[in-house]
């Protein structure tokens, strides 16, 4: 027997739910190491500590627009994007300009998860789930404030990170 159109909605809005807690997972780890290693950045490894606090408390509105629909988090997903967040914040240890491309990277990931959320509010609104549109919308506009954040700032940190290096200081963080 085929699934009906809103079992075929809500089943896809049930898995894109969970790939948006996986993601938050994963940024909330990639989001951590960053901030760990900024020691000479204090305003971006402020901003990131707070995102860090929004991101966790997302993660929990989102687990709980889950567990309404009757079902859970995926285990799976949730540890591999943890481990992915990981390796990518391990990835720029290495490098000489480490703080510059965490701040583009994280500028990059939160328009990612900007669209993710255009699209889960959409879905939300099809499948007649009022409450799971509303979280989204309210994470949406975290995730847009943390963007702009990042895209007034990013040139400041690059300056501040040139101005180190042409010291010979230790720019990288």
């Amino acid at each position: 027997m085929a699934a009906t159109t809103d079992e075929t909605i809500d089943g896809t809005l049930l898995d894109w739910l969970r790939d948006a807690h996986a993601m938050e997972k994963h940024a909330e780890s990639m989001l951590q190491t960053t901030a760990s290693r900024l020691e000479h950045y204090p305003e971006l490894r402020n901003q990131i500590e707070r995102h860090i606090e929004q991101t966790r408390h997302q993660a929990e509105r989102l687990r709980g627009c889950i567990e309404r629909q009757g079902d859970g988090t995926s285990g799976f997903k949730d540890t591999t994007a943890r481990l992915l967040g990981m390796g990518q914040a391990l990835t720029g240890l290495f490098a000489s300009d480490e703080v510059v491309k965490a701040a583009a990277a994280s500028y990059a990931f939160e328009q990612m998860e900007i669209a993710a959320y255009k699209v889960l509010i959409t879905a939300a609104e099809q499948a007649g789930d009022p409450t799971t549109k509303e979280v989204c919308q309210e994470i949406l506009a975290e995730e847009q404030a943390m963007a702009q954040w990042l895209d007034e700032n990013l040139p400041g940190v690059t300056r501040t990170f040139l101005a180190r290096a042409a010291r010979d200081a230790t720019a990288k963080h």
